[in-house]
């Protein structure tokens, strides 16, 4: 059987999931962690949940692919290299360049190096990953799947900002989104779950997690979605800012002494958030765990809620209804105080939840209260699957 090699590289990090094609069987996951940094580790889990982990040094992510590509050779789960067929990378910005996944070429790597300004932290990395897998795989299809391209169905009124018409026009500046992906991969799980087509539902999908984003999916394309020219917009998040008026950090550079705008960005990826807010954690465990005794936690987590609920307000609005509501990412599929303080909030839309369905984390369910008016759905996200899809489309156009 063919496999198929689902990637996501981080300025330091290398994570893949392995397929077996088109059953569509995980037969291995995991992640090189710390590359290029003291404390190097690698992780993978295979079979019935066998895992091993191991701290040795990474130099560059083309050593973390091989650690990665000999453990699946020594652990049995491939024979050769040769039974992978197929990669598929995730990007996290493909501007306006990129409608669709496509199969990486050397242009479209120098066209993805050229849209990094919109995501410095991520294309780059993805740049690198790409590079050196083609190094150690050269003669496998490579495809490049974007985060971006799902939000490309949002109309102009959704993408444009409201400053000058030719600052868009000649420099890209607009409203691009991300985790486009898993978006779209949820929508359709949560449309089969329902046994509705997509494109017969109004349905806001809620991607929370240490990076988080809320997507207005009507007639299953996206029509309006949180995150904005950067991932740093929106919803508050681990340690994202979300949302800010521009013109208050100019004034916090000039309070904090700050002339490198690049610090001030910093600052807001990776300082902000339920990190910056509660001064304790990114995670929202440990958020929750700590809210009865620091008064900072607990505005964290209402903070989060809150956002989260203006949003959903807003599309429901923009789609004049819903369908349903679907939870997914790390959050969204495990917390489940989380998603009833949210739903709690919305009872006035008539949206309600079952308190015991919703004792669930990490499986696809419809935690729906029998009287809510629409449904509400817990639904894991799989982006690595949808890479793997996306991958064996290109190979079947061969």
């Amino acid at each position: 059987m063919e496999k198929t090699l689902a990637i996501n590289a981080g300025s330091s990090s290398f994570k893949f999931k392995l397929f077996e094609m088109p059953s569509e069987k995980v037969l291995a996951s995991g992640q090189v962690d710390r590359i290029g940094i003291d404390g190097s580790t690698f992780t993978i889990i295979y079979g019935d949940q066998q895992n091993i982990r191991i701290e040795k040094p990474v130099k560059n992510h083309e050593v973390a692919i091989n650690i990665v590509l000999n453990a699946l050779i020594d652990l049995k789960i491939i024979r050769s290299y040769d039974e992978i067929t197929g990669v598929g990378h995730r990007v996290v910005a493909g501007g306006e360049i990129f409608k669709g996944s496509v199969k990486i070429t050397e242009k479209v790597i120098q066209q993805i190096e050229s849209l990094s300004e919109y995501a410095p932290l991520h294309n780059p990395a993805n740049v690198v990953g790409i590079r050196a897998m083609q190094k150690v795989l050269p003669n496998v299809i490579n495809v490049a799947v974007f985060d971006t391209s799902f939000h490309e169905t949002l109309p102009p009124k959704n993408y444009l900002y409201s400053i000058p018409y030719e600052y868009y026009t000649q420099y890209g500046a607009r409203k691009y989104g991300a985790h486009g992906t898993s978006h779209q991969s949820v929508a359709l799980d949560a449309a089969k779950l329902l046994g509705k087509p997509l494109s017969a539902l109004k349905m806001i999908t809620l991607h929370l997690g240490a990076g988080s984003s809320i997507d207005a999916i009507l007639n299953g394309q996206s029509y309006d979605t949180s995150m904005g020219f950067t991932p740093v917009s929106g919803i508050t998040m681990a340690t994202r800012s979300g949302d800010i008026d521009v013109s208050l950090v100019n004034y916090l550079m000039e309070k904090l002494k700050i002339t490198n705008f690049a610090d001030m960005i910093k600052i807001l990826n990776t300082k902000s958030g339920l990190l910056g807010i509660s001064g304790i954690s990114s995670d929202m465990r440990d958020v929750l765990e700590a809210r009865h005794k620091s008064r900072r936690a607990e505005l964290a987590v209402e903070i989060f809620v809150n956002n989260i609920v203006k949003y959903i307000g807003a599309y429901i609005a923009e789609m004049h209804g819903i369908d349903a509501l679907v939870f997914t990412a790390g959050i969204g599929e495990n917390g489940m105080l989380v998603r009833k303080m949210i739903v709690d909030e919305l009872d006035y839309f008539g949206l309600k939840i079952d308190d015991e369905k919703n004792q669930v984390q990490g499986e696809l369910r419809d935690i729906s209260a029998a009287d809510s008016k629409a449904k509400v759905l817990v639904v894991p996200t799989n982006e690595e699957l949808a890479i793997a899809r996306e991958v064996e489309r290109f190979k079947n156009e061969e």
